[in-house]
């Protein structure tokens, strides 16, 4: 038996990098694992054991056993009552054709395929996220999660990581919303498969787990087993052959289907496992709505990923990032060791601020064309100046929309140069 979830083991193992969550990972990992392993297990049992055993005295049983289990059983639902009195098992008692309604089962054959489907769908997500990230963050990490690192190695590094996020700023919304998508990819393909299973058995999946709850709270002379219901163990099997004088008779057999005391058991915990994943996967996609909505949150949740930071650091970033910043910095949160991380909020935030100084310090353009004598320059405050800069001397202006005093003198060896570049040969 151990053998047979041999090839599962596989799944269990871990990635050196995270690019995703733990929502993300019950579907991709645990849920996989899951049905796989219920797929093996049942496989075992129907292709290697004894699905079927069918009881009937003129036809052959391995005969017998052969055509019932190919052409499936049935049951009549309207037979209820006491067992071993009224009935022999519920839905198994005589009955006239045309008048009386059958129920046939045929999906315990396709039990074993089903649940290999349904995990290749819980996948996809995942697979398409994989594809769509491509190594992106595990380039990043730089192996700055190894507990051993020189302390220049580890400089040298978050140098290069503040150089990615300064060249690729406010350009990684589509990478974050790739990721999103595929979180909303998950919840549907929950909800999805629980229709899909509904569907598969005959409509009795959406109500299987409540209607088994209600049984262990019922009285035992008043219950009806639902998993005998949509798994029944005992069941009616008709063959038909030619008689002796060339009519067709028919033999009513009972046939005994061990494998649906294992069926019966797996759906009842798909049940309440699928319920759980979709409770989860709907509460994941209302707070992933909440961060993309909410700057106020992603400051919260850096804040949280990076405690050893200063709050200004944290703020100086949440304020001049975009949503697939943030995302991109919080996925190296989860990955990178807490004090190489503080280190390269603190280094970024640096980064960040003294590219905004700069841009708003330096020349914005020639008022009057290349050789003008008067160029505009903003300060800090957003409040613009206009310098006139004649052949021998040099003085500002301040212009009437500033809102703050300006400095009192300029950089002399900026005017020093901007006079140069401006007096003509």
């Amino acid at each position: 038996m151990f053998d047979v979830f041999g090839s599962v083991k596989g799944l269990l193992k871990l990635d050196s990098v995270c690019i995703d969550n733990n929502v993300f990972r019950l579907h991709y990992k645990a849920t996989v694992i899951i049905l796989i392993a219920f797929s093996l297990l049942v496989t075992s049992r129907q292709y290697i054991g004894d699905p079927i055993d069918c009881i009937v005295d003129e036809i052959p049983l391995h005969v017998m056993d052969t055509y019932c289990w190919i052409y499936s059983t049935f049951t009549i639902p309207d037979r209820t009552g006491v067992v071993g009195k009224d009935i022999v098992q519920p839905g198994v008692a005589s009955h006239v054709d045309g008048e009386d309604e059958i129920k046939y089962h045929k999906y315990y054959q396709w039990v074993c395929f089903t649940l290999f489907f349904q995990a290749i769908l819980f996948y996809v997500p995942r697979y398409l996220w994989k594809t769509w990230e491509g190594g992106r963050i595990k380039m990043l990490v730089l192996d700055l999660n190894c507990p051993v690192m020189s302390d220049e190695c580890k400089l040298e590094r978050r140098k290069l990581l503040v150089d990615y996020f300064t060249l690729n700023w406010h350009t990684q919304n589509f990478y974050a919303f790739r990721f999103f998508l595929c979180e909303v990819l998950n919840f549907v393909n929950v909800v999805g498969q629980i229709y899909f299973m509904d569907f598969f058995l005959d409509g009795e999946f959406t109500t299987y787990g409540s209607d088994v709850v209600k049984f262990t709270e019922m009285e035992p002379e008043e219950r009806i087993d639902p998993m005998s219901r949509v798994f029944p163990k005992v069941t009616k099997c008709t063959f038909h052959k030619y008689g002796a004088s060339g009519t067709v008779q028919k033999f009513d057999g009972l046939c005994v289907l061990p494998l649906n005391i294992v069926n019966e058991k797996i759906y009842v915990f798909l049940w309440f496992w699928f319920i759980i994943l979709s409770v989860l996967s709907g509460l994941t996609l209302a707070y992933r709505a909440a961060v993309v909505a909410g700057p106020k949150l992603r400051l919260v949740l850096l804040r949280a990923r990076s405690r050893l930071s200063k709050p200004e650091h944290i703020e100086a970033i949440a304020e001049m990032c975009q949503i697939g910043d943030w995302f991109v910095l919080y996925q190296l949160g989860k990955n990178i060791d807490p004090v190489v991380y503080q280190q390269l909020v603190v280094d970024l935030a640096t980064k960040l601020q003294g590219k905004e100084s700069e841009e708003r310090k330096v020349p914005i353009s020639y008022v009057y064309g290349v050789m003008s004598d008067e160029i505009a320059f903003v300060d800090s405050n957003r409040a613009s100046m206009h310098c006139s800069i004649p052949m021998n001397e040099s003085k500002c202006s301040r212009s009437e929309n500033s809102q703050e005093n300006w400095v009192d003198t300029i950089n002399e060896e900026f005017l020093v140069k901007t006079n140069e570049r401006l007096v003509p040969e």
